[in-house]
C-alpha cells in the first residue's frame, strides 16, 4: 500500500464499505507521509521536545493493529512486536526505535498486521463482539476506534514530515 493507492472513501457506500474504506484511506495516508524519505529521515526526531518519529508511528500502528484485531477481536495471545517487556495488553508500544529495525522492515511488519486484520475482519460481521474490559466490544466500534487512531497519528506524521523536509499534503 502506498499513498498512490489512497482513494477517497465512497460518498454513498454501505456501512461496512465506508468503515473499511476510511481505515484504508488513513493507513495509506500514514505511508504517504513517509514516501521519499531515507532511513535517517524517518528515524529523525524532528519536533522536539517530542521524541516521536515517522518510523515510530509505523511501528506503533503495527502494534495497535495487532492489539485490536488479533488480541481483542480474535482473542489471540499475540506478543508485542517491538518490546518484549510490554505485556500483551500494552498496546501503546512501538514508538521506540531499535538500531536493527530498518524502515522497510517496519513497513513489512505493519503490512503483515494489516493483512491479518483484514483477514480476521472478513470472517466477521460488524455486530460481532469480543470480550473487552469487563464488557464487549463490536467490530464496528473497533473500526471507528482505528479510524480515529490513524487520523490522529496521520496528523502527527504531517507535522513531523513538514519539519523534516517542508513537504505537506498527502
Amino acid at each position: 500500500m502506498t499513498a498512490r493507492e489512497r482513494t477517497t472513501p465512497p460518498m454513498n457506500g454501505d456501512e461496512r464499505t465506508t468503515l473499511e474504506a476510511w481505515l484504508d484511506f488513513y493507513r495509506a495516508t500514514l505511508l504517504g507521509k513517509c514516501e521519499g524519505l531515507d532511513d535517517a529521515q524517518v528515524r529523525a526526531v524532528s519536533a522536539p521536545p517530542s521524541a516521536l518519529t515517522l518510523q515510530g508511528l509505523v511501528q506503533h500502528l503495527a502494534e495497535v493493529e495487532r492489539n485490536w484485531f488479533r488480541r481483542v477481536l480474535a482473542g489471540e495471545s499475540a506478543p508485542a512486536i517491538y518490546d518484549a517487556s510490554v505485556d500483551t495488553h500494552g498496546h501503546d508500544g512501538g514508538f521506540d526505535l531499535a538500531e536493527d529495525v530498518q524502515f522497510a522492515d517496519a513497513v513489512a511488519i505493519w503490512q503483515r498486521e494489516v493483512d491479518e486484520a483484514r483477514a480476521l475482519c472478513a470472517r466477521r460481521s460488524l455486530d460481532d463482539v469480543s470480550p473487552f474490559m469487563g464488557t464487549e466490544v463490536s467490530l464496528r466500534w473497533i473500526y471507528v476506534h482505528m479510524i480515529g487512531e490513524y487520523a490522529r497519528h496521520s496528523g502527527h506524521a504531517d507535522l513531523l514530515r513538514e519539519r523534516i523536509d517542508g513537504a505537506t499534503g498527502v
